[in-house]
């Protein structure tokens, strides 16, 4: 699920290769990898996990990579200004749809760049086709799964402290969902910009390989890097809860917690 700079540099003539830069447009305008096309993912949060909002979310997302130009035969490479979150969040996607030809970036634009790769301006324009995929419904939770899975499996919430605590609050209301713990997903990624070795996720997922795991962060990024990070120590059953706070925290009806008073 990761590639690194130099792996990527003898793909990138490819013509099977879609790269595909998911930052801001502003930040692509300013410099990117030769070939790159922009998609910022952060443009489609998702905070409807009935049974009819998952099914909306995988036409939007169908057509989405219909228009992103992604067939069978396609590598999908995401990238991010480091090991990040809206990359991890396409490759989920891709792995979503049953597609398993998809990386992330190891360390992103920040470590291509320190690497002094070769960068452009100008922009690629995208070269739509018609896109279907399985979906793999062992991947995603809606909150009325999670609501019935509290205390039976992990829940992981990837958000800051502040957040989970209570103390920065983002929705109706403050807190995090029962008996899920705090493991911020910046903790998984270096300094330059890469993961951490396998050897220091373990050490902080210290779980057990049986145990079914569920992340969530606030709309689903930051729990998508976090469960690349699981799925890379070899956790079979790990889902992200799509809807994450910014579902949860605005239903009233929903279990919370909080560390503050």
């Amino acid at each position: 699920m990761l590639i690194s700079s130099s792996a990527l540099t003898k793909k990138i003539e490819g013509p099977d290769l879609i790269l595909v830069d998911s930052r801001s447009y502003k930040e692509y305008l300013e410099g990117h990898i030769p070939g790159a096309v922009n998609l910022d993912f952060f443009y489609y949060h998702w905070s409807d996990t009935s049974k009819d909002g998952i099914k909306a979310f995988e036409k939007q997302m169908e057509n989405l990579l219909s228009f992103l130009g992604v067939t069978k035969d396609k590598t999908v490479v995401f990238y991010d200004e480091v090991s990040g979150m809206s990359a991890a969040r396409g490759v989920w996607t891709l792995m979503y749809f049953s597609h398993s030809n998809t990386f992330m970036l190891d360390g992103g634009f920040k470590k291509w760049k320190s690497l002094g790769l070769a960068t452009e301006t100008k922009t690629n324009g995208f070269k739509p086709a018609k896109f279907s995929g399985k979906t793999n419904k062992d991947l995603i939770a809606g909150y009325e799964y999670v609501n019935k899975k509290i205390g039976k499996t992990k829940l992981l919430d990837a958000r800051s402290k502040d957040e989970y605590d209570g103390v920065t609050i983002r929705a109706a209301r403050r807190g995090h969902i029962p008996t899920s713990i705090n493991i911020d997903w910046t903790l998984n990624v270096n300094d330059d910009g890469t993961m951490k070795s396998n050897e220091e996720l373990a050490k902080m997922y210290n779980f057990s390989k049986d145990d079914e795991i569920i992340t969530y962060c606030q709309g689903g990024y930051r729990a998508a890097n976090s469960f690349l990070a699981l799925k890379l120590l070899g956790f079979k059953n790990v889902k992200i809860y799509l809807g994450s706070w910014s579902e949860w925290g605005n239903k009233m009806d929903l279990p919370i917690e909080t560390s503050q008073k």
